[in-house]
């Protein structure tokens, strides 16, 4: 039987950029339907209030840092001699927060991202999805709730999904050079 695993990725609060108001809502709304509604087996939250995961010694905190989330990437999914899933298996990666285009790469911010430092200090939508693909599972899904807008040195490149990836189908909140607005109602 295949197994299906998430991750949820949800940042209010930042260090270096605007606070958002629903992103760790939408995370834990998401996780919760991976759980609940899809009968996922795992499925890993990133934020501000989640647990550590302690499937790995030490325990990795989940507060949505820079190097948390690259550990956690690494520890499950950098191993190449153990793929975790298999080809059958399906692995989703969702994302609310902001997003940032620089030096024709998608970023995802995190926490204590800079966003004078963005190559050091956030993580590249190629570095998640080289790392989800490493899993094993044919069935890689990416849902980005963050925006898409330009940045000056991209000389007009899109933000968050200029690149395509191969084996993984990604889902976007908007449509390029747009930003993603935060909706009270909607939460």
């Amino acid at each position: 039987m295949a197994k299906n695993w998430a991750i949820s990725v949800g940042i209010n609060t930042y260090n270096n950029l605007q606070p958002l108001k629903y992103a760790q809502q939408d995370a834990e709304a998401m996780a919760a339907w991976f759980k609940q509604e899809a009968g996922f087996d795992k499925v890993f939250v990133f934020t501000d209030e989640s647990a550590p995961i302690d499937e790995v010694n030490p325990p990795i905190p989940t507060t949505p840092t820079f190097g948390h989330l690259r550990r956690f990437l690494r520890a499950q999914f950098e191993n190449t001699q153990r793929s975790l899933l298999k080809p059958e298996d399906n692995l989703w990666f969702f994302f609310a927060g902001h997003g940032k285009r620089y030096a024709d790469q998608d970023y995802l911010m995190l926490a204590d991202s800079d966003p004078g430092d963005v190559e050091h200090t956030a993580l590249s939508v190629d570095y998640v999805t080289q790392r989800l693909r490493r899993s094993g599972a044919d069935n890689v899904v990416l849902l980005l709730d963050a925006c898409r807008d330009e940045d000056s040195r991209s000389r007009g490149e899109l933000g968050i999904g200029k690149h395509k990836y191969q084996g993984v189908i990604t889902f976007y909140s908007c449509h390029p050079h747009q930003q993603s607005w935060e909706i009270k109602e909607l939460g």
